[in-house]
């Protein structure tokens, strides 16, 4: 993560949003007297908040929990994503 001064970020607004687009990353910008702000692109925006969503059924949650269980116990298969499940 970047962090940038707000008057800097103002004076190159440009790079700000190129670097976080194409380096997939965040920037954090600092003020004196006021809270801070993270500028990031919306594709990394969108990956959160699709994370947040699926995160918030605790029937996913628990299934999550349960294939990272089994991956690590080796009991994982790898197998192409176009192959059906058997």
């Amino acid at each position: 993560m970047r962090t940038i001064p707000f008057t800097d970020a103002r004076a190159n607004l440009k790079q700000v949003i190129d670097n976080v687009v194409n380096d997939v990353d965040v920037t954090l910008i600092t003020r004196r007297d006021a809270p801070n702000a993270i500028v990031m692109s919306q594709e990394h925006y969108d990956s959160l908040m699709e994370t947040v969503y699926l995160l918030r059924s605790p029937a996913n949650v628990a299934h999550l929990e349960r294939s990272i269980k089994q991956l690590r116990a080796g009991k994982v298969k790898p197998h192409k994503l176009d192959e059906a499940d058997t």
